[in-house]
């Protein structure tokens, strides 16, 4: 997603701290505060934010919500009936909460700074009726190669391992409640292992390409709590032709509806 920097108002730059900004989401209208030496969001949560299919109805919950992107995405895309974000590090959580506010969202999207390992007693088990999770996903003591700080706490194991991500969503979602995620493809046999193990069956997968001759580079994933066996795996979704440009579905879900 291709953000520039808007114009900030009087209002908005009160909401900036140290060297943040106020980049432009192009979807809806909407704008997001990030940290150009933190953590930004990439194609990953763009991807999820679609992949999910969120409902009208859905009390959805993100973990390990970062700056805030996915709440912010899955709110213009689906309008669902409310989203929490959950994030660890309590400086994420309050620039992700300025952005709901920036964006006028504070009735429809709340970011609480907590443990997801302490989901269930935060937000109440059978509160939620789907989760979506864009998780660490350099597993725990595989190097930080010199990350440290945000960044590091966003692709390492750090804070929490996919497990834990697993046990919250199972202890939040209500029975058929659904769990949809994104990951790296090296890192499938743990996430379909840990799903099942905590009552997510698997029941839907997409890989990711960056181009149709080149192997995946990530995968989505949507589990059904309680449900049984049967996984469907739908079409790869390639990111760029090859002529460099978006593929056609790539160019639907950054800049459609």
């Amino acid at each position: 997603m291709d953000t520039g920097s808007p114009r900030i108002t009087e209002e908005a730059k009160d909401l900036l701290r140290g060297n943040e900004r106020i980049d432009d989401l192009q979807r809806s209208g909407l704008r997001i505060i990030q940290d150009p030496k933190g953590n930004r969001f990439s194609t990953d949560a763009v991807l999820l934010s679609s992949y999910c299919r969120a409902k009208r109805s859905d009390r959805v919950v993100d973990l390990g919500t970062g700056t805030g992107i996915l709440p912010l995405l899955v709110w213009a895309k689906w309008h669902p009936k409310s989203i929490i974000g959950l994030e660890l590090d309590v400086p994420t959580a309050d620039m992700a909460g300025r952005s709901v506010k920036l964006n006028g969202l504070d009735g429809n999207i709340r970011i609480i700074s907590g443990n997801l390992k302490d989901a269930a007693s935060l937000l109440g088990k059978a509160s939620c009726t789907l989760a979506v999770s864009n998780p660490p996903y350099i597993k725990h003591g595989g190097g930080l190669k010199g990350e440290s700080g945000t960044r590091a706490l966003a692709r390492h194991e750090i804070g929490c391992t996919f497990e834990d991500v697993a046990k919250a969503a199972s202890e939040l979602l209500v029975p058929a409640g659904r769990f949809a995620l994104v990951h790296r493809p090296d890192r499938l046999a743990d996430i379909m292992c840990s799903l099942r193990s905590w009552g997510l069956e698997p029941k839907g997968m997409r890989t990711v390409h960056t181009k149709a001759s080149e192997p995946p580079v990530l995968v989505l994933v949507t589990s059904i709590k309680g449900a049984s066996p049967g996984l469907k795996i739908g079409p790869s979704l390639v990111i760029y032709g090859e002529d460099g440009k978006y593929t056609e579905e790539t160019d639907r879900i950054y800049y459609g509806e």
